[in-house]
């Protein structure tokens, strides 16, 4: 057996509650865990608290993270089905997704090496947009607080895979966080599916295999399905992915603008409420409409006019709500003009670059639909008809709101006997459009609305009733059919020949414009056309994976709540050097396998086992040596494997020990056995159990104080971490460290608790102190 391994101290300390994950950035020193209260911390190798994430709902679990290589962004799984990206660096909730079912684990694939990947297949128009479309602008009335787990934007890091394995068993891919690239569920290709469970499922170094390690009855397996969709297609896909980030983020930058106009809708409503609204209410309907036009026509004020201009209003009362109302309707203006008709133009340029590649069949065949894309395209212009209809609409309603603003003022200046400027009279144009506003001013009701008007009566008798109109904008805001419609302008030629000829109105040639949609009704029509584009990629991915091998790892027992059962969990690792997956499980407490696939011609096999307990040949041990079982095990490298270590003793009340051992995987390369891939293996029958203690130079034992539980290690940052007593203490090592400081480093268990004491009373002075 090895001596002791190199490792050196860094600190321990007292967590405030229990920590269920831990992962350490391969990059950064970063490290971040989950919390039983559902919080995600992250902070430094020194203790510094980096940020902390709230929990997204009462009684949630974090289930994993996984950092996104050499990148600030963290992908965590939720207990209720959430799947959110967080940014270190930003300390914000860049994106998320919600599924129906308990969450397994996240994780992030290794980066695409586009040189190696993209193959035949090269794209001359990445991010040319930027060249076309103007940047949107941004939305300061949108709360960042508000905006929690919906999709606002998408990794811009290296390329990669975000892979959700939920407990029921199904797994989703998702290529750059946002397009949906396939799905498998793996209880479709177990014999026993009442015995069923999930434990791993990763992407192949190659991306276009998965490894499934399962329960499958009494027996765990490691399936392997090939994919060739993905194989073929890698380069178009990541295309198309690109592609589909953008339009997530345009359709997420609509949503804003339309809760935007929203609001920017609701205070011209305040502002024309109290006042003018409690007058309005309180006249019968068509009252309004009818006194207004005396005064305009004949100058006649009635007693409730008077009251309402002099007693409730004045002239400075009014110009203050004209300026407000001016005010709230420009900003509307500005967002229907710039924010959303911005947007409407770069979702379509996007949506005809989909459209483009689709009619490159032999790249896009299995992902894009030419017809799909051509009938999203429609949909969006139908958007940008719908916002240009607003827009006039809004505009209609600024000139009418000036119009009316002015004779008002105009109006009590001249009832008061005011002397009354030039500039304000009206010219005879402007009165015959006043005079159309005040009969427009409350539309005519239904004739068969009669009996509903009489259930909707308030107990005042007065129905609900039109705000000045304001309705005909109100109505593109709501999700309901318009009952004003746009009216149509007798001089326009193309309205003139679409009610001539009704086929150019069905030629898919042309963007329809259904005059009866609101804004959000057609808003939402356009997204369910562009959610159907993105369906042929996932339906293509997803039929295309097919099990080429099932390794049977190990024979479990019955499945039985009440009882302990076996202790299974996994590490993986892409060894790039070696053009192999590596995957180390724990088939049983005292048992590991390490298997070793090739991704080259030869489709081999390496399975390394190995167990805890000596072996008929071992030499004399310590006696804790002989009863030591499985806690935790990672790949700290591709030569190297960390395990935590526990022993067992059948006597009560004696404290368990721990052990940190790093076993290497080179020393035991002629141990391990070579394998054919076939459609079916049999492992146990295959291979011989080795002990780690009889294996020359491989395993390194490190005694660790108190009682630890969960292992979290980085070889490219060389640190290790180690939970104990109880999730509530992390204690942090360095690994790897040089000769001539070994001396100086390596401990005994005693000195491990005296340091760890002093750290501890260190760090709460020094908290005490701040």
């Amino acid at each position: 057996m090895a001596q002791a391994s190199s490792m050196k101290l860094l600190g321990a300390r007292n967590m405030t509650c229990i920590v269920e994950r831990m992962e350490w950035n391969n990059k950064m020193d970063l490290i971040a865990y989950g919390t039983e209260k559902g919080e995600v911390v992250i902070q430094r190798l020194n203790w510094q608290k980096i940020v902390t994430f709230p929990t997204p709902g009462e009684d949630v679990r974090v289930r994993s993270l996984s950092w996104q290589m050499d990148e600030t962004l963290l992908a965590v799984g939720y207990s209720n089905g959430k799947v959110a990206l967080l940014d270190a660096e930003s300390e914000t909730i860049i994106s998320g997704l919600i599924y129906d079912d308990d969450i397994k684990k996240v994780y992030f694939s290794k980066a695409i090496n586009c040189q190696e990947t993209l193959g035949s297949y090269t794209c001359n128009a990445k991010d040319k947009h930027k060249r076309f479309l103007p940047k949107l602008q941004p939305l300061t009335n949108i709360d960042p607080c508000l905006k929690s787990l919906d999709q606002k934007s998408f990794p811009k890091g290296s390329p990669c895979f975000l892979v959700v394995i939920m407990r029921s068993g199904k797994v989703h891919l998702l290529l750059l966080g946002a397009l949906q690239a396939g799905s498998i569920d793996l209880t479709q290709h177990v014999l026993h599916p009442e015995q069923f469970d999930v434990y791993d499922v990763r992407l192949n170094g190659d991306f276009n295999a998965i490894y499934a390690l399962l329960r499958d009855g009494q027996q765990l397996k490691m399936l392997h399905f090939h994919n060739q969709v993905l194989q073929d297609c890698m380069a178009p896909m990541l295309e198309l992915a690109t592609h589909c980030a953008h339009i997530l983020e345009t359709k997420n930058y609509i949503n804003d603008t339309q809760q935007c106009l929203t609001e920017a809708w609701e205070t011209v409503q305040l502002e024309m409420d109290n006042k003018l609204t409690k007058y309005a209410n309180s006249q019968a309907y068509g009252m309004i409409s009818a006194n207004f036009l005396e005064l305009h026509v004949f100058g006649f004020a009635t007693f409730e006019v008077e009251e309402f201009l002099f007693d409730t209003l004045s002239e400075k009362g009014f110009k203050k709500i004209a300026n407000s109302v001016d005010l709230s309707l420009n900003n509307l203006q500005g967002l229907v003009f710039k924010q959303l008709n911005g947007a409407a133009i770069n979702m379509f340029y996007f949506l005809n670059t989909i459209a483009g590649f689709g009619r490159m069949s032999h790249f896009f065949e299995s992902l894009i639909s030419p017809e799909v894309a051509v009938e999203a395209m429609r949909a969006c212009g139908a958007f940008y008809l719908k916002v240009h209809e607003l827009q006039r609409t809004i505009d209609s309603l600024v000139n009418d709101m000036k119009l009316f603003h002015a004779w008002m003022i105009f109006t009590i200046l001249r009832l008061s006997h005011q002397e009354i400027p030039d500039e304000m009279v009206l010219s005879e144009e402007e009165n015959v459009a006043l005079a159309d506003l005040l009969c427009a001013m409350e539309p005519d009701l239904d004739d068969g609305s009669d009996e509903d008007e009489d259930a909707e009566l308030p107990s005042a008798g007065v129905p609900t009733r039109s705000k000045f109109n304001l309705e005909r904008v109100g109505q593109y805001l709501e999700n309901a059919c318009l009952t004003q419609l746009y009216p149509v302008d007798p001089n326009q030629l193309w309205e003139q020949m679409l009610a001539e000829n009704e086929c150019l109105g069905q030629c898919p040639l042309f963007v329809p414009h259904d005059k009866k949609l609101s804004l959000v009704q057609q808003r939402d029509k356009m997204f369910n056309a562009i959610d159907a584009v993105f369906h042929k990629p996932t339906e293509s991915i997803s039929a295309s994976f097919k099990l080429s091998t099932a390794v049977v790892c190990c024979q479990l027992p019955p499945m039985e709540p009440e009882e302990e059962q076996d202790f299974v969990t996994c590490s993986y690792y892409v060894h790039e050097a070696g053009r192999c997956d590596m995957l180390a499980v724990t088939i049983s407490w005292q048992e590991a396998m390490v298997l070793e696939f090739s991704r080259a011609e030869d489709c081999l096999l390496r399975c390394t086992r190995v167990q805890l307990q000596p072996g008929p040949f071992t030499p004399q041990l310590h006696e804790d040596y002989y009863n030591l079982r499985f806690v935790d095990l990672q790949f700290y490298n591709e030569s190297s494997l960390s395990m935590l270590a526990q022993s067992t003793s059948s006597m009560p009340g004696v404290r368990p020990h721990s052990y940190f051992i790093q076993f290497s995987l080179s020393a035991a390369r002629n141990q391990s056995t070579q394998h054919h891939l076939a459609t079916l293996m049999n492992l146990p029958d295959a291979t011989v159990t080795h002990s780690i203690h009889d294996i020359p130079e491989a395993a390194a034992f490190k005694g660790l104080d108190g009682v630890c539980e969960m292992l979290a290690v980085s070889g490219s940052r060389k640190v290790a971490t180690v939970l104990s007593d109880r999730k509530r203490k992390m204690t942090i090592f360095e690994m790897e460290i040089e000769e001539e400081e070994e001396d100086d480093t390596e401990m005994s268990q005693t000195s491990f608790l005296e340091i760890s004491k002093e750290s501890i009373l260190a760090i709460n002075d020094s908290d005490k102190q701040d």
